[in-house]
């Protein structure tokens, strides 16, 4: 009997879709514009899939996504780092957009990736506003360092792009603390995330924008989605060093920023490092275990809703946080 389930890959370009169904092998190619997604979103309704796979391609995917979720479709947006390698390992080599329609769709079908709830209007901007902070922030410093070298002549236009950039940085700062006080249970997990030493404003907008399976997931899955959990490399009688790798970089960027003040000024995260570096462990190795266990902690205030006074009251056995 033929199956009945049906996968879709899609394939994003700058102003075009191809879309590819499997098992049926059927394909087609839509406009990326309004008109052209409510078209697809039509279509894939009649379809029914099970799955939708797209990589993520910089927000390019963002009303497709939000247009499917709307719709209630099952939607992935999958790293293409991972595609890539999952057709390098079935042997396709050769990339066009329609090729790559086809391998998502294949990857749907085979690997079945998970679907994780996607970010809503709201918090698409919350990060989107986020990012463009981190932007500001990185030309402030591009900028400070050219007016140290700059020649007399050069220097006032720097300064004045200097001043410009402070306010804007100043007005992104407003309306993040905007978006979060306008939305009620941002502001309840902010202030819990807060409540610990260490995190910061910054820190806490992120994790709210970027991380939204805090709280919802255990503590392997979050560490594991940050990068921060510690990978095996053993092979035989060998015993590889323990390595992190991958995850998602702007948040672990955040959380290593607050862990560093946090083994200073967080007693339980200093204490813990202060163990762990008396024992042998090399700094680096300490401060990464540090934005683990710091992560756990975060992780379970929001699940149990509570904050850092109340947490610490409670002994957390040491199994639940150091690998």
């Amino acid at each position: 009997m033929e199956s009945t389930e049906r996968f879709v890959g899609i394939d994003l370009a700058k102003d075009h879709l191809d879309l590819a169904v499997r098992p049926t092998q059927e394909q087609w190619q839509a406009p990326l514009t309004a008109l052209g997604i409510a078209d697809v979103v039509s279509r894939l309704q009649e379809i029914q899939p099970i799955l939708v796979v797209m990589e993520a391609t910089g927000g390019l995917e963002r009303p497709l996504v939000l247009a499917l979720v709307a719709a209630q479709l099952a939607v992935v947006v999958s790293n293409p780092r991972q595609v890539r390698d999952f057709a390098k390992a079935a042997g396709r080599l050769a990339k066009t957009d329609q090729i790559d329609a086809r391998i998502l769709a294949e990857f749907a079908q085979k690997m079945r990736p998970a679907v994780r709830p996607l970010p809503n209007a709201e918090a698409l901007v919350l990060s989107a506003t986020l990012a463009r902070r981190t932007q500001v922030l990185e030309m402030l410093t591009a900028e400070h360092h050219r007016l140290g070298r700059a020649v007399p002549q050069l220097r006032d236009p720097i300064q004045r792009h200097l001043d410009w950039l402070t306010q804007d940085l100043a007005t992104l700062d407003a309306q993040l603390a905007g978006l979060v006080q306008a939305h009620p249970e941002w502001e309840g997990k902010e202030s819990l995330l807060r409540s610990v030493p260490g995190v910061g404003r910054v820190m806490a907008t992120t994790l709210l924008a970027d991380l939204p399976e805090l709280g919802r997931l255990d503590r392997r899955q979050i560490a594991s989605l940050v990068g921060v959990a510690p990978i095996n490399a053993d092979s035989g009688r060998r015993r590889g060093k323990r390595i992190v790798w991958g995850g998602r970089a702007r948040v672990r960027a955040v959380l290593y920023m607050s862990t560093l003040v946090a083994t200073r000024f967080n007693p339980t995260i200093r204490a813990f490092y202060q163990r762990l570096c008396t024992a042998g462990k090399p700094k680096k190795l300490a401060l990464t275990a540090c934005m683990r266990k710091l992560l756990t902690i975060l992780n379970a205030m929001l699940r149990d809703k509570t904050t850092w006074e109340t947490t610490i009251d409670q002994p957390v056995p040491t199994s639940m946080i150091v690998s």
